[in-house]
């Protein structure tokens, strides 16, 4: 009987014992798998609720709020312009990317209130077809506007640069010498029944994922 006993016990122990060893292999194997199959992570840039894919960029655009805050834009993950970073001014606030690299080639502001339109209309004619431009008003936009100068911007796609009006808020990216109507583009218009500043309309902002290249 202790004989039986035993031999019984160390059956017992032994199934325990493959049970286990069976079930630590099979968590492996499928915590394996789980690895394999799960994504790189990666955190969505420029604040957005997801990941772009790999033939699109991140971006940001906020404009100033009336003359008091300046605008904000930002791509692929990185701060190009702000009122913090102190490089941003009434007018224009305009950032120039290579469609093909994605590399920043410029980014400045146009003052809209004491420029020449000679010093205005010479850089936006600069822009090369298939260049990312990404554009945020701050202050007024429209003082020494032209119909020249709307007519650059459509050519990039924006269809509301043609209403944009004295203290109206502008955001907008679109691509250099496309001329198809742009996705990412937002206007506030003045108007003293719904402005929510002293004279002044909200601020506007887009955001999203914007083709790395042009596509038909």
């Amino acid at each position: 009987m202790k004989y039986r006993a035993v031999l019984l016990l160390a059956a017992v122990i032994i199934v325990l014992l493959i049970t286990w060893g069976i079930s630590i292999n099979s968590s492996d194997g499928q915590e394996k798998e789980k690895n394999i199959l799960a994504p790189t992570a990666s955190a969505p840039k420029c604040s957005l609720s997801r990941v772009c894919p790999p033939s699109h960029i991140a971006l940001r655009i906020r404009s100033g709020a009336a003359n008091i805050v300046g605008p904000t834009i930002c791509f692929d993950g990185k701060i190009i312009m702000s009122h913090v970073l102190n490089n941003v001014g009434p007018g224009l606030n305009i950032v120039v990317i290579n469609g093909e690299t994605g590399v920043v080639e410029k980014s400045a502001y146009l003052n809209m209130k004491t420029g020449g339109k000679k010093d205005i209309l010479e850089p936006l004619k600069k822009i090369k077809p298939g260049m990312i431009v990404l554009v945020a008003s701050f202050d007024d936009v429209t003082e020494i506007m032209t119909n020249e100068m709307r007519e650059l911007f459509t050519g990039m796609g924006s269809t509301l640069i043609r209403s944009v009006k004295r203290r109206d808020s502008w955001v907008f990216a679109g691509r250099a010498g496309t001329k198809i109507k742009s996705l990412f583009e937002k206007q506030a218009v003045n108007d003293e029944k719904n402005d929510i500043y002293e004279g002044w309309p909200e601020m506007v902002e887009v955001g999203g994922c914007f083709p790395r290249a042009f596509t038909d």
